[in-house]
């Protein structure tokens, strides 16, 4: 349990929940669920798709990006932890740099970077289902099998996908059952003195200086993508059991379990396979399993990492369809796109336009321009959201929080900003990419600005 900060600008205790009776939401996830759920958010694609793109950016070193992102995540749950337990609402990011900044247009931008990342992450696990994952069993085009897929996740959601938190812990379950296969041939393959540990100080790079620190950094804001997922936990605050006491304890945990499990896996990943085989592989921790010299069907092994890429998709399609919804009905996006079905109740127009988004994405991307789409996406939100709790230190509320040292925000916006910046060696496409999104985005903005005025809205 979390002690209350004396120095917290909160100086008045109040009721232990203070968003009870505010909000209609069922208060039904307690401590341990709410751990499970944030792991179960940050773990699928990055860990398992990413893993080889990230060391053919580094090379042999491949723990060492991972362990970079593990700090920087770190820093931004921080300031997550600080702003939920401040204000225990479900909106987030947009929710935060409303009250801070009170710019419509920030937060919007903010709220359509948030649901862009959800597309691009998504479009990222569709590309890893089609690659080697898939081609265990059988051999087709992949970028058919990715449009396909995105597809029939669309149709899915249209449906009606009504998954509870008891059955994310059962997903979850799965997904990590994936990585702690690898993690026990790595202590196998340890004890029998297999593997090239010279391989783990090798660093990747066209030379020394700057290009060794851009080569590092671009590593890291790829290996980045894999740390995602954590700053959705926060819109189940309205659904959490005493989230001010709840979250801290959970993200913390939650952040903790899933760095230290990646750090491992990329340290066993590199030990045992050599980087360009890793960097040539879209399913990396297959060709782990399959050097492992541990008797584990590499099949069963494909059948878990799909279930993991489709979870991931599955919940960032939905996320993205329902923050397209919400922000129609709050009037900043064309009202049109808020339409329901009638019998399903389903956001059919917000579904159609984040599929046809997706689609977009999955026949123009590859895995590493995708998940480097979704990270530089949500640096740029991480930045954002480590201002905006200094900003909001001079809001007070009324019952005690939180309060995370001054120190980490500011640390956590600065590496965002580095890591989100072209000093992180990244491909041209991700910029345009993210703009092309961006922009289509603003047009939609000026577009229903320019229909409410004409209505006298």
């Amino acid at each position: 349990m979390q002690t209350p900060d004396p120095t917290s600008d909160s100086p008045a205790p109040a009721p232990t929940d203070p968003a009870d009776g505010n909000s209609p939401l069922k208060r039904a996830i307690g401590p341990k669920l709410l751990i499970l759920f944030v792991i179960g958010d940050i773990l699928g694609t990055g860990i398992y798709a990413t893993t080889g793109k990230v060391a053919g950016k580094i090379g042999g070193a491949l723990w060492l990006p991972f362990l970079i992102g593990f700090v920087v995540a770190l820093l931004t749950a921080a300031s997550y932890v600080e702003l939920v337990g401040k204000y225990p609402k479900a909106a987030g990011a947009a929710l935060y740099t409303q009250k801070a900044f009170k710019v419509p247009f920030l937060t919007f931008i903010v709220a359509f970077m948030v649901m862009c990342s959800g597309l691009s992450s998504a479009s990222a696990a569709a590309r890893a289902f089609s690659g080697d994952y898939l081609g265990e069993f059988v051999n087709v085009s992949p970028t058919l099998v990715a449009v396909l897929f995105v597809l029939a996740l669309a149709a899915l959601n249209l449906r009606g996908v009504s998954e509870s938190v008891k059955t994310n812990v059962v997903l979850t379950l799965v997904e990590l059952t994936g990585l702690l296969v690898i993690l026990c041939i790595g202590a196998v393959a340890v004890f029998a003195g297999d593997g090239e540990p010279a391989r783990l100080t090798e660093i990747q790079a066209d030379g020394t200086g700057f290009a060794l620190m851009t080569g590092i950094l671009g590593a890291t804001a790829l290996g980045f993508f894999a740390f995602v997922g954590f700053e959705d936990s926060v819109n189940m605050a309205e659904e959490t059991k005493d989230p001010v006491r709840t979250f801290p304890k959970a993200l913390f945990i939650g952040v903790g379990v899933t760095g230290t499990i990646y750090v491992l896996v990329a340290l066993i990943s590199s030990l045992l396979v050599d980087n360009q085989v890793l960097a040539e592989s879209s399913g990396p921790l297959l060709e782990v399993v399959k050097a492992g010299g541990v008797d584990f069907p590499p099949k069963l092994f494909a059948v878990i990492a799909l279930f993991a890429v489709t979870n991931s998709a599955l919940i960032n399609i939905m996320m993205a369809s329902r923050l397209c919804y919400g922000m129609a009905n709050e009037r900043i996006l064309p009202r049109a796109m808020g339409r329901v079905l009638p019998r399903r109740r389903t956001p059919v127009v917000g579904i159609v336009f984040t599929a046809l988004l997706a689609v977009g994405l999955v026949s123009t991307g590859e895995i590493e321009g995708l998940g480097d789409t979704t990270s530089f996406l949500l640096l740029c939100v991480f930045a954002v959201v480590n201002v905006a709790v200094l900003v909001l230190r001079k809001d007070r509320v009324a019952h005690r929080h939180f309060r995370t040292p001054t120190a980490l925000p500011v640390l956590g916006a600065i590496t965002a900003v580095i890591l989100a910046s072209p000093l992180a060696d990244r491909a041209a496409d991700v910029y345009i990419r993210a703009g092309v999104l961006l922009l289509l985005g603003i047009g939609l903005w000026a577009v229903n600005k320019l229909v409410m005025r004409a209505r006298g809205e």
